[in-house]
């Protein structure tokens, strides 16, 4: 038990897994043994290891497939590593395999009765090759965990429960998410893909096509961060901590709209167009508006004081024109409207007789003034729980 304690001190590729506060605690345990405080640091372990699980085996293998050291980074990002740090790696995940095999058993508790904890046999070598391998799909880190992102205060920050709806769950408009997603499946392929600008009416799904679109194809390496419109100055440096990264990933900005003389707007318009450090290979921007040009424009706009007045009006609209793609989300009409409550009626397992159900469902789209499929989707949701 000295001897483990020696090689958990000595971990230098793995070093962060030293200030994990369950390794901590077994490092104390480890110290304490054949001490007054023997007793105390063995619960202290115990407390430490149990919110998370009761087996040592299954948070050993964990804190292996989340560690984001520079080994992991650099092999992701092709660069060589030598092979002192190759046999270090070898060595180090040894010492993890120590820990992840050690039992309660191998400590005499003095009769006292003391809680337990339970192992198991696992290869920890063949699991971190495993990862290795399918590190571009995968990912490391937080990136291994999650597939939804914000960013907050120049941080990537997971969204662990993000709102979202598989695409089996989504009627209507076919031909705007297939472009969506063929266009997502360029960016995973390395083919190149556009920065697309998703423009329509509200409620007709255009966030919730992105979302679904990200859910998909996560298996396959897509990962998605929302970013604020206050935060637009941020991409370049977002883009350029990704850019060693093996994932692809999607910077979404939903419900872009800019008002007169907004910083915001000249930030965004040089990342898509013009700027030194635009965004890289494996990043792509999707945005969406209710707003064709993007901009909040009045009339008194159009008439103003200014000597070119021409160039204005094109600099205001020449944000919309750098996005690669876009796709029009127009709201349905009856029959489009009246196929998507037909289709989610079905997926809720409501039975109604059609004609009852598309006469309430075109009721409920005139109180909501307007037919979309969000409004037909709260007309379903109302109807499932028995207020409509």
């Amino acid at each position: 038990m000295k001897e483990l304690k020696l090689k958990i001190d000595s971990l230098a590729v793995f070093s962060d897994i030293k200030n994990n506060k369950v390794i901590m605690a077994l490092r104390r345990l480890l110290e304490s043994i054949h001490t007054d405080g023997m007793v105390k640091a063995y619960g202290d372990f115990v407390a430490a290891l149990y919110p998370h699980t009761s087996d040592l085996t299954d948070y050993i293998s964990t804190l292996l497939a989340e560690d984001d050291n520079f080994y992991v980074k650099d092999t992701a990002a092709g660069r060589e590593i030598s092979s002192e740090i190759r046999e270090a790696v070898s060595n180090e995940i040894n010492v993890l395999q120590d820990i992840a095999a050690f039992t309660p058993l191998q400590i005499n508790s003095g009769g006292v009765c003391l809680p337990k904890w339970t192992t198991h046999s696992v290869d920890l070598h063949a699991d971190f090759e495993k990862k290795m391998s399918n590190i571009s799909r995968q990912g490391y880190g937080i990136f291994a965990k999650y597939t939804f992102f914000r960013l907050s205060e120049g941080e990537v920050i997971p969204v662990a429960y993000p709102d979202y709806q598989p695409m089996s769950q989504l009627f209507g408009y076919e031909r705007e998410r297939d472009l969506v997603m063929k266009n997502t499946q360029a960016l995973l392929e390395g083919k190149g893909a556009a920065n697309m600008l998703l423009y329509g009416d509200a409620g007709t799904g255009k966030s919730s096509t992105i979302k679904a679109v990200t859910a998909q194809l996560a298996g396959e390496g897509l990962r998605i961060i929302e970013v604020k419109k206050n935060q637009l100055f941020q991409i370049p440096r977002l883009t350029e901590q990704l850019s060693a990264n093996p994932l692809k990933f999607i910077i979404f900005i939903d419900d872009l709209s800019f008002g007169g003389n907004d910083d915001n707007f000249s930030a965004l318009k040089a990342t898509l167009e013009g700027s030194i450090s635009g965004c890289g290979d494996n990043t792509v921007i999707y945005a969406t508006s209710n707003r064709r040009h993007l901009i909040k424009e009045r009339f008194g706009d159009r008439v103003g004081d200014e000597l070119h007045l021409n160039d204005t009006m094109q600099e205001t609209m020449s944000l919309a024109s750098r996005f690669g793609l876009t796709v029009t989300f127009q709201k349905p009409d009856k029959e489009e409207y009246l196929d998507i409550v037909k289709s989610l009626a079905g997926e809720y397992g409501i039975q109604m007789e059609e004609s009852k159900l598309f006469q309430l469902a075109e009721a409920h789209a005139i109180r909501k003034n307007g037919r979309s499929p969000r409004t037909a989707k709260q007309f379903i949701e109302l109807l499932k729980i028995g207020i409509l």
